[in-house]
């Protein structure tokens, strides 16, 4: 059998056949990770950098405004993050424009919090989801404390330790906005960190990107985490691969394994109009 007869074997095989093995290139990376390279871009690298130039014991705002249509892309970037805050030993402080946001949050403080014995309280703390999109983010840097008087737990801030110094926005050292749209970074940047001395950075769906890039290469924003290929990045500068590694290996090993199949479908088809041809 020469090589022509199996290239048309190849393109001629049951669609049934394709779809499984796409299927397949998908959910194996899922659970056994290749580990494919990854390269940080210079947006992600400054993300990381920012953050580890910060003081010790800096107090961090961590906004989580996503839900779980968008969690795929942005969960694993904060949990990333949350690694390498609580490893550096900085407070980390969470609010929510999103109502889901508040659950996710947590959940990814539950996650990380205990591999580094950090407390409820005293190393982090969630104030949790407040309505009213913009309004809250004004309503922080004039008095932060008329707009979360209590965290999520119902507790009085003034009972809370970490919070003793923190009045307003301006009392934080940093902001990370975890952001999959309306109300999230740009309004992050245009009502609190434009305004103040406070710098941010973010990290959004893919989909965002561009409308967010102007304001990095302006410096108004201090680098971004685009989607998954930015949180499998991040994973990589921290030394903690998870969702989003395993998530873009499948994402590749399914580009590639579609590829093939355009390939060999393609080659199947000129050799077989010229085998017609020719008889």
């Amino acid at each position: 059998m020469n090589i022509s007869n199996i290239i048309l074997k190849f393109s001629r095989v049951d669609r049934r056949w394709i779809f499984l093995v796409i299927g397949l290139s998908v959910l194996l990376p899922l659970f056994f990770p290749i580990g494919l390279p990854i390269r940080a871009t210079d947006t992600t690298q400054r993300v990381y950098d920012t953050f580890e130039s910060l003081e010790p014991n800096s107090k961090v705002l961590l906004s989580c405004e996503y839900g779980p249509s968008t969690k795929p892309e942005i969960h694993p970037m904060v949990i990333a993050v949350l690694h390498q805050l609580f490893r550096n030993d900085h407070k980390v402080y969470v609010t929510c424009l999103w109502p889901d946001g508040q659950f996710l949050a947590s959940e990814a403080l539950n996650e990380v919090a205990g591999d580094y014995g950090k407390i409820y309280g005293k190393d982090y703390v969630i104030l949790g989801y407040r309505p009213g999109s913009e309004a809250v983010i004004k309503g922080m840097v004039r008095d932060l404390r008329a707009i979360f008087s209590t965290d999520v737990k119902g507790t009085k801030v003034e009972d809370i330790s970490m919070m003793n110094d923190v009045y307003k926005f301006e009392d934080f050292d940093f902001l990370f906005s975890a952001s999959a749209g309306f109300p999230g970074s740009l309004e992050w940047m245009q009502y609190a960190t434009d305004n103040t001395d406070v710098k941010m950075s973010t990290g959004t769906t893919s989909i965002m990107v561009n409308d967010i890039m102007p304001f990095v290469v302006s410096d108004q924003i201090q680098g971004i985490l685009a989607g998954m290929p930015g949180a499998a990045e991040y994973e990589k500068l921290v030394g903690k691969p998870g969702v989003g590694t395993s998530g873009m290996d499948a994402q590749s090993l399914a580009h590639l394994v579609i590829v093939f199949f355009i390939i060999f479908g393609n080659i199947g088809y000129f050799i077989e109009r010229r085998t017609k041809r020719k008889y």
